[in-house]
């Protein structure tokens, strides 16, 4: 858990901008301002000026008891969210990286219609859960061989730093496989992105309205959707 709390302080100390970094981290966690400054014996407004990066970076001290706040509120609401930390990272610590794989986490959180606008994507299904839904980052695959290769042990690392994210599929030809996985896997993602495919397979289409979980199509390949999701 030290390792975890250093990597979140981390991030923060060498962020451009650490009050958003701050924010991400909060909302990621679950946790309001309100919640946050009662815990923190400030007002919400202090937190407010921070996450807007009004107010002068936040030193050390200023890190450390937020992040401490941050793991103590989790755990009185459960420990749900620092559980699943622990597991979206490698034995060091670090987030892994794989050539099946890509591996992105925002700065910020991005609203689902807005992730699909950027990305020229197409919805297939499920529509309506993309204005409420916020991603913290989205991981590329090749499928093939993430379904043939990827352990079952390591399927919990497609997620970085939390499954609030968008997984974009490739070497696709009807879409049904990738969402088998997801339909049969403990964990999952918020939404399913298949590159270059002109017509889903209905079981497809099912699966994510059995899942609940937004199924889109683009034509971007994997490397302008990198640059077109880079800045977040």
């Amino acid at each position: 858990m030290d390792s975890l709390k250093e990597r979140i302080a981390g991030e923060i100390a060498l962020s451009d901008t650490p009050g958003s970094t701050m924010k991400k981290w909060r909302e990621l966690f679950g946790i309001s301002q309100i919640e946050l400054a009662k815990y923190l014996k400030i007002s919400t407004s202090t937190i407010s000026d921070y996450e807007g990066n009004r107010r002068a970076s936040p030193g050390v001290g200023v890190i450390k008891r937020f992040v401490d706040a941050l793991f103590t509120l989790d755990s009185q609401h459960g420990g749900e969210v620092v559980r699943n930390l622990e597991r979206f990272k490698d034995e060091s610590g670090a987030m892994p990286k794989n050539p099946f794989y890509f591996i992105k986490d925002f700065t910020a959180p991005i609203n689902g219609v807005d992730f699909a606008r950027m990305i020229d994507a197409k919805i297939v299904a499920n529509p309506g859960y993309l204005d409420t839904m916020k991603l913290f980052g989205y991981t590329l695959l090749d499928s093939l061989r993430v379904i043939l290769e990827i352990s079952p042990s390591e399927y919990p690392r497609l997620f970085g730093s939390t499954n609030e994210r968008a997984f974009i599929f490739d070497q696709v030809s009807t879409g049904r496989s990738p969402m088998v996985v997801v339909r049969v896997a403990p964990i999952k993602p918020r939404l399913v992105v298949i590159q270059n495919l002109d017509s889903v397979d209905k079981l497809a289409i099912k699966i994510s309205q059995i899942e609940h979980i937004p199924l889109l199509t683009t034509r971007l390949d994997g490397e302008e959707i990198k640059a077109r999701l880079g800045n977040i």
